[in-house]
């Protein structure tokens, strides 16, 4: 009655009373516990929560809906759960999380009573609302019963992606329950895979860094070989760095420019052996055919459980040149080269794993790297113990069994655990695509605008025709080295492909540390290493110092040293290396002249014999440390001679030059050089060499031990008249000074070699009377002025001291040898071997206004030194004064050009201080006969003038009183300038009373 009362008040039209509720909730409690008849309380609860849902009383009708629900009957609580979920979304405020709770609480009623497409259809509505919310376990839980419930249905392939999204997201789940997801994920994978075996199905284990996927273009670096030592190259153990990258760049520049007569082709690329993230990707590689592409691809488990992988493989898709696009294929099926890679990912999430594999092209076209092909375990264990591990032959995989395999990690040492312990393995294969996303792109402003991303074609790699490929070593090369130690080594080039390479060039970032010598001025030395023992690396002679002997002088061209670029021409018998041929060469090193850890790379080029294919070169980096020891420190100076050239032994034009060189010895005790040698000073230059050693005297052995340091003195000259023409004009003098028995030619390799490389001297200027002319109507007079004025002082003279050290090792005693050299570029400015330390600039006051220097006042000091005056007279005269009241001494005056130009000369010799001292000492001493002399000297003219000293009494007497004023023929006479008087030149006059001793020369500036 309760239950028709209700009905018929919601029934009646226009009835001002509401629904009467209460009336239902009687019957329905009535037919529930009084009648026992659920049937008619659930019939009631539907008629009810209807009527409450026509009202817009979901609520209400939810809690009715709820009520209902009991252990009694699954199939009942579930049809009432999911009509009290749908009351809840259809509120005027939509509660989406309890209709997503009620609806899981539907389905798993559902799955109780057996209904499981109903409990599938719950549970897929309720992931709606959890997919992507942050409630990951809930989230877990939901996909892991969709799963089972979709392959129970027989629908497996959603099944697979219900478990794939288990364990692509980051799961809080503990180990235990992701080892049961992955073994459920495994078994219903497998189950996919056996009934469509023509495609493999993606694998979402483990997770793959695409962006920092790596590819190698050639051979891996075949290790040393005895005492060889292999160039390092690139290989995939090194890390990537950008400056060293721009580094290799500018040397293969370089090399293309020297093999291309000095230009770069525009369409250059260097080679990229190693691509990866931070390489430019935008252009298709080039590969070559018959060498292997090594792809590292970065793997990374996000799961807490190990996995393992095995029968790596790539997929890749070939397209032969003119022909159509092949099918995807792995590497097992047709590159002819299986995969022996086998990866174990054992740790979390932060220690991601790599995998290294290999495609062999063997024929060109285009190559598309599409994915990764693997097996995929996953096994339980208890704690492993250490085993001897198997290999299978057939595939190259490291098992302990061939179908259950389980890996784990033990203090970073992978192990495999007994087979007693071993459960059993689910082993699935599938794939993953390797999809890299290029650069972003942010040039213009669409780009800008919007997320626009570039192409990346590491993996997209043309195959071209076979090409030479090389391999250099290197025997006997040190890697510790006095500063500025020669020493001998050798390199041994092989061309191990079948083609022939030629067009062999090396560059380097430090070109004074080697060379391979020249053809005319190499000496003969041993051509293998086992034959080089205890041979010097230089050319000698045995010769006797002589008492006076004179250096020995070589004449050679620049050009026979044609390797003064960066860019060195590898000199190999014909030019060309034959397949399968290999030849070794030998190598002079030079020790840097700075201390410390130096690295130097050298660049390898080549070319192929056959032209016109798209690799136009190939090139092979090495890198090597090499540490330097102090050993030597060399200062050197010169001045102007004063002795008259007559009186000159070398009789070669004006007066010389005197060169000091202080030699120290700075090596410390902890290299074990006991002492140094010095065996020879050369010298070499376009215009002056050494010509005779001063000190030390003959006898004297010059060594140094440790701090000691050596004076020594030499005089040199200008080059011979001939030597400078503008036929010779690059042409350089080199002159020995040996100090011992035996003379080392300067002028041959190596010394000579490391002289043009590491002096670098000047380029020789053109002797043109055009250039000449053009050139001076161009510059002002004042800066024509300065450079004549630059050149008188002038020198450039490059001294090379070379020496030997004896060094005690393993109780054996050793002789190195080295070079150093020190440019003296200017007379009276001092010049060092060792390059000055940079120091920090100190702070200076902040000025608004520069100060323009006076350049006057520095001209002027400038123009005094035109002009080198000698005096050459008897150091003591006797004169009879009591016969005779005057006596007159001869006196010769030399006067010497130093400039390149021709210089008017004006000579006074009347006294014209005013200074009472002077007048005292000049009264009985004047000139006679002609007091003033205009001369013009032509360039590097050398004029003696005869005058006459007439003395009045006897005493000594200072000659040194003619005043010389000079000027440029080119200037007015407003421009004469005195010149530098030397110092005092004393003369003895001795009255007849005394005994002559005889005319002594007196040399006094």
């Amino acid at each position: 009655s309760s239950e028709m009362a209700a009905v018929s008040a919601f029934l009646q039209a226009g009835a001002p009373r509401p629904y009467p509720a209460h009336y239902m909730d009687t019957a329905i409690q009535t037919y529930r516990d009084v009648c026992k008849n659920m049937v008619l309380a659930e019939r009631c609860a539907l008629l009810s929560a209807e009527i409450l849902k026509s009202q817009v009383k979901y609520s209400d009708a939810a809690t009715l809906l709820i009520k209902m629900t009991s252990e009694d009957s699954d199939l009942r609580s579930a049809l009432l759960l999911e009509q009290a979920a749908h009351c809840f979304i259809n509120m005027r405020n939509p509660m989406v999380r309890k209709f997503a709770f009620h609806m899981i609480l539907a389905g798993h009623r559902f799955s109780k009573a057996g209904q499981r497409r109903h409990a599938l259809r719950c549970y897929c509505q309720a992931m709606q609302v959890y997919k992507e919310r942050g409630w990951s376990l809930a989230e877990d839980h939901i996909n892991f019963t969709i799963g089972r419930q979709s392959f129970t249905l027989s629908h497996p392939e959603n099944a697979v992606t219900a478990f794939r999204q288990i364990l692509t997201n980051d799961s809080r789940q503990t180990a235990t329950q992701q080892g049961a997801f992955l073994r459920e994920y495994l078994y219903v994978y497998k189950s996919v895979v056996l009934g469509n075996e023509d495609r493999l199905p993606q694998l979402p284990l483990p997770c793959i860094h695409s962006s920092a996927t790596r590819v190698y273009f050639g051979h891996e670096r075949r290790l040393a070989e005895g005492e060889k030592q292999a160039a390092t190259h690139v290989s995939l153990d090194q890390e990537y760095d950008q400056d060293l990258a721009a580094m290799w760049c500018h040397l293969e520049e370089q090399l293309v420019a020297a093999a291309n007569r000095g230009i770069v082709p525009a369409t250059f690329q260097p080679t990229q052996c190693c691509l990866n993230s931070q390489t430019d990707n935008l252009r298709f590689p080039l590969a070559v055919a018959e060498e292997p592409i090594i792809v590292e691809v970065t793997f990374r488990n996000p799961l807490k459980v190990p996995l393992a992988l095995s029968n790596l493989s790539l997929l890749w898709r070939f397209t032969a040149e003119g022909a159509t696009p092949s099918e995807e294929k792995t590497t097992e099926e047709s590159a002819g080269e299986a995969v022996t890679n086998e990866e174990a990912l054992t740790e979390g999430v932060s220690s991601p794993a790599t995998a290294r594999l290999r495609l062999l092209p063997h024929s060109t076209g285009q190559l598309n790297i599409v994915g990764v092909v693997y097996n995929l375990a996953a096994a339980s264990s208890g704690e492993p113990t250490p085993s001897s591990e198997g290999t299978d032959s057939s595939a190259g995989i490291c098992l302990k069994t061939i179908d259950c395999i389980s890996i784990t990690s033990v203090s970073g040492a992978l192990l495999l655990s007994t087979g007693q312990q071993a459960l059993e393995v689910m082993v699935v294969r599938g794939r993953q695509d390797l999809k890299i996303q290029g650069p972003r792109l942010n040039q213009t402003k669409e780009d800008k605008m919007l997320v626009r991303h570039g192409q990346d074609r590491r993996l997209d790699p043309i195959i071209t025709p076979p090409m030479p490929l090389m391999e250099v070593f290197f025997l006997q090369f040190p890697t510790a080295l006095l500063c500025g130690e020669i020493r001998k080594a050798y390199v041994e080039f092989c061309n191990v492909s079948g083609g022939a390479l030629c067009g062999l060039r090396v560059a380097s970032t430090h070109p004074d540390f080697f060379t391979f010598g020249s053809q005319t001025t190499t000496p003969l030395t041993p051509v293998s290493p086992t034959s080089a023992e205890n041979c010097s690396a230089y050319k000698t002679t045995a010769t006797t110092r002589q008492p006076g002997s004179v250096a020995s002088e070589t004449l050679v061209s620049a050009k026979d040293f044609s390797q003064l670029s960066g860019v060195m021409e590898i000199p190999i018998e014909g030019g060309t290396l034959q397949p399968g041929e290999s030849t070794q060469l030998p190598l002079w090193l030079r020790g840097p002249d700075q201390e410390g850890v130096h690295e130097i790379n050298f660049l390898f080029y080549y070319e192929s014999t056959t032209k016109g294919i798209k690799i136009s070169h190939r090139v092979l980096r090495h890198t090597v440390f090499i540490c330097a020891s102090r050993s030597l420190s060399v200062q050197a100076s010169a001045c102007r001679s004063s002795v008259p050239p007559h009186h000159s032994v070398d009789e070669k034009g004006s007066g010389g030059t005197l060169v000091f060189v202080d030699v120290e010895n700075i090596n410390t005790s902890e290299a074990g050089v006991r002492e140094f040698h010095i065996i020879q000073v050369s010298s070499s230059s376009r215009h002056w060499c050494l010509h005779k050693c001063i000190n030390p005297a003959n006898d004297k052995d010059c060594k140094l031990t440790s701090r000691e340091r050596a004076k020594l003195c030499f005089r040199a000259t200008r080059c011979k008249p001939h030597q400078a023409t503008s036929a010779a004009v690059e042409k350089y003098t080199f002159a020995d000074l040996n100090l011992g028995n035996e003379r080392i030619i300067s002028s041959s390799t190596p010394c000579g070699d490391f002289f043009f490389r590491g002096c670098r001297p000047p380029q020789p200027q053109r002797v043109d009377g055009t250039s000449s002319r053009t050139s001076s109507t161009n510059k002002s007079p004042a800066s024509d002025i300065s450079n004549i004025v630059r050149k008188c002082n002038e020198l450039d003279l490059n001294i090379i001291v070379i020496w030997k050290a004896y060094v005690v090792e393993d109780n054996k005693q050793l002789i190195l040898e080295g070079q150093l050299h020190v440019a003296l570029q200017t007379i009276g400015k001092e010049a060092s071997s060792l390059t000055p330390k940079e120091e920090a600039q100190e702070m200076a006051l902040l000025k608004f206004k520069a100060e323009v220097p006076a350049p006057v006042a520095l001209l002027s000091a400038e123009l005094s030194q035109l002009i080198k005056t000698n005096l050459h007279y008897p150091e003591t005269y006797t004169h009879p004064f009591v016969q005779e009241s005057l006596c007159v001494v001869p006196v010769t005056l030399t006067l010497s050009n130093c400039s390149s130009a021709p210089v008017d000369v004006l000579i006074d010799l009347r006294h014209k201080s005013s200074s009472p001292e002077s007048l005292e000492v000049h009264s009985s001493f004047t000139w006679v006969g002609q007091t003033q002399y205009k001369l013009q000297l032509k360039p590097l003219e050398v004029l003696c003038l005869t005058l006459r000293a007439c003395f009045l009494q006897a005493g000594v007497y200072n000659l040194n009183t003619p005043r010389v004023f000079a000027k440029l023929a080119e200037q007015g006479a407003m421009c004469e300038t005195s010149q530098q008087a030397a110092s005092p030149a004393l003369i003895i006059i001795n009255s007849a009373r005394v005994q002559p001793q005889g005319d002594v020369l007196g040399l006094l500036d």
